[in-house]
């Protein structure tokens, strides 16, 4: 059986938890009250690729904060609160946020290297035909101005420490299906990478930024037990 020494009591609702829910529910309602003045924060906090007109350098950082739709923040904070209640207890708040910011920066990352090979064709054809393409470079549909937007990145990192760190510990799918969270994290990377891979027309999930604040929660992880600041047995 795997233990983990912890960094303090158990919370229901560690602080950086609460502080993360508090300003993504805040960051979402601005962006509600901001469309009725016909502003779209997507265009200024949401990811772009570094070759969109409206990439900006904090992007990596705020997209985290940024969301598509009340679903997509529901689901992305309570799964947030529910695996990572137990992760932050046992790292502390200090460590559970650099492996949040971690796994969000790597998840950002992994899905621009993604638009890289993606959208290398449209970048091929703007050099080749610069003026066809100039009145499609701002516009909003044209491929290389996408934004990703959402906290799944650095959710997925938390999701990954929780089957890294309590392998065992059953997980009830729906309430009702037990599994072990081991299992529940690999089927989980396992769908992503086959969706990833399988790039079915009109999905819209970055699924290889999900896989990307896995892995870099895995270097951390890993990191951070060889150098004894994470004790498992």
């Amino acid at each position: 059986m795997q233990q983990i020494r912890p960094s303090g009591s158990f919370q229901i609702l560690p602080p950086v938890i609460k502080n993360l829910i508090i300003i993504n529910v805040l960051v979402f309602l601005a962006k509600l009250g901001l469309k009725n003045f016909g502003i779209d924060l997507d265009y200024y906090l949401g990811l772009f690729y570094w070759k969109s007109p409206y990439f900006r350098f904090w992007q990596p950082i705020t997209h985290l904060f940024m969301h598509g739709n009340f679903t997509h923040l529901l689901f992305n904070m309570f799964a947030l609160w529910m695996m990572g209640n137990t992760v932050e207890t046992y790292l502390g708040a200090k460590k559970f946020m650099i492996l949040y910011l971690i796994s969000g920066l790597g998840a950002a990352l992994c899905q621009l290297m993604v638009y890289h090979f993606q959208l290398a064709e449209f970048v091929e054809m703007m050099k080749l035909y610069p003026q066809e393409y100039a009145e499609l470079y701002y516009h909003p549909n044209f491929p290389l101005n996408t934004p990703m937007v959402g906290a799944s990145g650095a959710v997925f990192g938390v999701l990954f420490a929780f089957g890294y760190m309590f392998p065992n510990a059953m997980i009830y799918l729906y309430f009702a299906i037990p599994i072990r969270a081991k299992y529940f994290v690999a089927i989980y990377a396992a769908i992503e990478l086959f969706s990833g891979l399988r790039n079915s027309v009109g999905d819209n999930v970055a699924h290889f930024a999900h896989l990307g604040g896995m892995v870099f929660a895995f270097f951390l992880l890993a990191y951070w037990k060889k150098t004894g600041k994470l004790y498992l047995r």
